[in-house]
């Protein structure tokens, strides 16, 4: 993985941080199919980044999985603000709680995974950590539509900053990074897989 591949995704993350901010404005009136369609479309365009785009590419494929994984704490912060919004009355509790409960454990998990990546069960817990925070991220996703659809005001700090920058920004790169983590574990076994024939 070359230094331009790093400084290119860099650049790149901190466009896409401040296209989201300057969007926000026009974020606030947007209705909860559109927030969900924002967190796919923006998804699959970091995916289709990662596959096409050769620095983005290169980097995708070598850049060390504890990174990856390390990413994954940022799930704490949103966890506990979630939680701090439902006390106040800001967010609704019905979604915020088992949301934020959600991204606590998965957070929290990622700490001793990557202690343990240099285990003989390295790969199992990784795959068995990633399927859990996959499933958790989206259904957060589908729950913020029902509830938007419910009762839209109820959400409105997902429209506003600073959770806008969750379907704007950290949601989709969180999804893409586990579709990443099973790509990198499947290309491993893959990898090993040819060398035993050798």
């Amino acid at each position: 993985m070359t230094g331009n591949s790093n400084r290119l995704v860099t650049l790149v993350l901190l466009g896409w941080v401040c296209f989201a901010v300057a969007l926000t404005g026009s974020f606030h009136s947007a209705s909860a199919p559109a927030v969900a369609a924002t967190v796919w479309t923006l998804t699959a365009l970091a995916l289709i980044a990662c596959w096409k785009i050769g620095p983005i590419r290169a980097w995708a494929l070598n850049v060390d999985v504890r990174w990856l994984v390390l990413f994954h704490l940022t799930r704490l912060f949103a966890g506990l603000y979630f939680l701090m919004l439902c006390h106040r009355g800001e967010l609704s509790c019905a979604f915020a709680f088992p949301a934020a409960w959600g991204d606590i454990i998965v957070a929290v998990l990622a700490l001793p995974l990557v202690a343990a990546m240099r285990t003989p069960l390295a790969k199992t817990l990784l795959v068995v950590w990633n399927t859990i925070g996959l499933i958790d991220i989206v259904f957060v996703v589908f729950s913020a539509l029902r509830f938007g659809l419910r009762d839209w005001q109820s959400m409105h700090a997902l429209r506003e900053l600073p959770l806008s920058l969750l379907p704007m920004f950290l949601v989709p790169l969180i999804i893409a990074s586990h579709v990443l983590i099973f790509f990198r574990v499947a290309q491993a076994r893959g990898y090993k897989l040819k060398n035993s024939r050798c």
